[in-house]
């Protein structure tokens, strides 16, 4: 159930004359009042006696008794209360109650003194509005400071009483919600999302790996954005505002939004706090088994070893640091939407999205920790689109493979905290992961799966004897997967550049339990690949094996780990 406080208004017979009315974007049925102020008040939807004039008055007479200089302008509180698409369809008389306590909660009319004069109307089956006026009947102003979130937090207590689908608390955190005026615009120009969050999702594109305030701004003009900056009389920059070209109002100008509107943690002073921590660019260090830094390829390893270090930052370190690896986190995952293969794009776009959610919370990040991080967002941006073939669309599985680690450690993080919604929307963001990384795994395991059921049996052998040695717990598990042959030929060649696998194989295992994994070949596949500076594609190498068949790949690769607080064991 979600109660929604609207902007004050200052004609209250305009709100009734909508509320009565057909409706302007959905058909208003049988409109009727369910609840007021003192039981009693006209119902100008059944009575055909009275009209709206007369509920008007009547809401607005404390107001009238007051001295025209002491009336308030905005003076019409309208709070909407709609339940869930899969909720059962309320009663009148449930709805009245739900009315009753939701005023009663924001101060509007508490049951303890004074209150304002109310009307709750249904004209439709999941929700209702209610109409009030901002004057007590002693001629008081009403105490609703914060009137939203003491709405939402009796709206929490009604789902679990009533038997509601139950929405996960907030904590302030979130990004502001399209307006119903916006989402109604978006339809009426056939897009398919509001304005507001096309611009959020560009801007936290710009954002990601940016050290700069030119190269963010920069970032926004290049993606067509129109920009507007304040400036103070110094010269100072203290702000900014951006608009989409398309997007106008009826004077046929720009609607621009202000970063912070778009997402608390996108004001241009939460901005400069990410890059006011950050040291000059380190190069890598070289590895001749490695690609270019400059390559998509190679941006997408180093941010598979960033990746890895932050899961054990999250897992074990302080609250403040873990929150600015989780923040510098959803920077990594808007630049790999942002610089992906057609196939992959759209479910990285999506848990990108997704994970905007989880990126903040009331744990103050503590910025300059991240510095990994945040380079691994800035070298994907600079190492431009992946192909999504080859080493590029094996590093892309390598990088998401890793990915999944952190964003299932950031679940549990927020899970902790009981910040419910942050951890919910990590957990989305994760299945969106999981798909991508079945798309992007399935043409470099298939290579190295082709590879490992060509090797000699008495090799096999060996591996499988110093599999058990490392890996006691989980060896019969990993030799009875599909992976299992993938991982031989990883083994082998981990031997050939001249690494210990056992020793590999060992240490991989040690840094991070693998007691969750759907495919625990598969995340040691990665591990090795990268650990040894190992080509993370090796199509080439089947393809140079004379004699081999056709051999069928495996039905599906899991991914990296399960999801939830209570981790469960396959």
């Amino acid at each position: 159930m979600i109660p929604q406080i609207h902007k004050q208004g200052s004609t209250t017979l305009g709100l009734l004359h909508y509320l009565y009315g057909k409706g302007t974007h959905e058909e208003h049925i049988d409109p009727h009042l369910v609840a007021s102020f003192d039981g009693m008040s006209p119902d100008p939807g059944r009575d055909a006696t009275v009209t709206k004039k007369d509920l008007q008055e009547l809401l607005d007479q404390p107001l009238h008794l007051l001295p025209a200089d002491q009336r308030p302008d905005k003076h019409v509180w309208h709070c909407s209360v709609r339940a869930a698409p899969d909720d059962p369809t309320l009663t009148d008389e449930q709805w009245a109650d739900i009315a009753r306590r939701i005023v009663a909660a924001t101060g509007i009319d508490p049951r303890d003194g004074a209150g304002c004069r109310w009307a709750a109307v249904r004209h439709a089956d999941d929700h209702i509005h209610i109409v009030a006026t901002l004057v007590r009947e002693d001629g008081r102003r009403p105490d609703h400071h914060r009137s939203g979130q003491r709405a939402q937090a009796e709206a929490r207590l009604i789902e679990k009483e009533l038997g509601l689908h139950r929405v996960a608390p907030g904590d302030g955190t979130a990004a502001q919600r399209p307006t119903s005026a916006e989402r109604h615009k978006a339809k009426r120009q056939g897009r398919e999302r509001t304005a507001r969050e096309e611009l959020r999702e560009t801007v936290r594109r710009a954002v990601a790996g940016a050290t700069s305030e030119d190269e963010f701004f920069d970032r926004l003009a290049a993606a067509g954005l129109l920009i507007r900056k304040r400036v103070a009389p110094s010269g100072d920059l203290l702000g900014y505002k951006v608009a989409l070209p398309d997007d106008r109002n009826k004077d046929d100008e720009p609607v621009f939004y202000p970063g912070v509107r778009l997402a608390p943690d996108l004001s241009l002073p939460r901005i400069r706090e990410r890059w006011s921590a950050d040291h000059p660019e380190q190069a890598p260090s070289d590895n001749p088994g490695r690609p270019a830094p400059g390559s998509p390829a190679g941006a997408r390893r180093r941010t598979a070893s960033a990746a890895w270090i932050a899961v054990l930052i999250v897992e074990r370190g302080d609250d403040a640091v873990a929150a600015a690896y989780i923040a510098a986190a959803g920077e990594v995952l808007d630049a790999l939407a942002t610089t992906s293969a057609a196939h992959t794009r759209r479910d990285l776009r999506d848990a990108a999205s997704a994970f905007e959610r989880a990126s903040r919370s009331h744990v103050r990040a503590e910025r300059g920790h991240d510095r990994a991080l945040r380079r691994a967002a800035r070298d994907l941006v600079h190492g431009g689109p992946a192909l999504g073939r080859g080493e590029d669309g094996a590093t892309t599985a390598m990088a998401i493979d890793m990915l999944f680690f952190l964003i299932t450690a950031t679940v549990h993080w927020h899970a902790k905290k009981g910040h419910a919604q942050q951890a919910a929307a990590a957990r989305q963001a994760a299945e969106h992961l999981r798909s991508a990384y079945r798309t992007a795994a399935v043409q470099p395991l298939g290579a190295l799966y082709q590879r490992g059921r060509t090797l000699n049996r008495p090799l096999l052998q060996r591996q499988a004897v110093m599999l058990r040695e490392a890996l006691p717990e989980l060896a019969e598990q990993v030799l009875a997967e599909p992976g299992w042959p993938a991982l031989a030929a990883t083994l082998t060649d981990v031997k050939a550049a001249g690494h210990d696998p056992a020793a590999l194989l060992a240490d991989a295992a040690q840094r991070r339990e693998l007691g969750t994994a759907e495919s625990v070949s598969e995340v040691l596949v990665w591990r090795l690949r990268r650990t040894a500076g190992l080509p993370a594609d090796t199509s080439d190498q089947v393809n140079q094996r004379p004699g081999t068949g056709p051999v069928p790949q495996p039905a599906r690769y899991g991914t990296a780990d399960r999801l939830g607080p209570s981790r469960p064991r396959p």
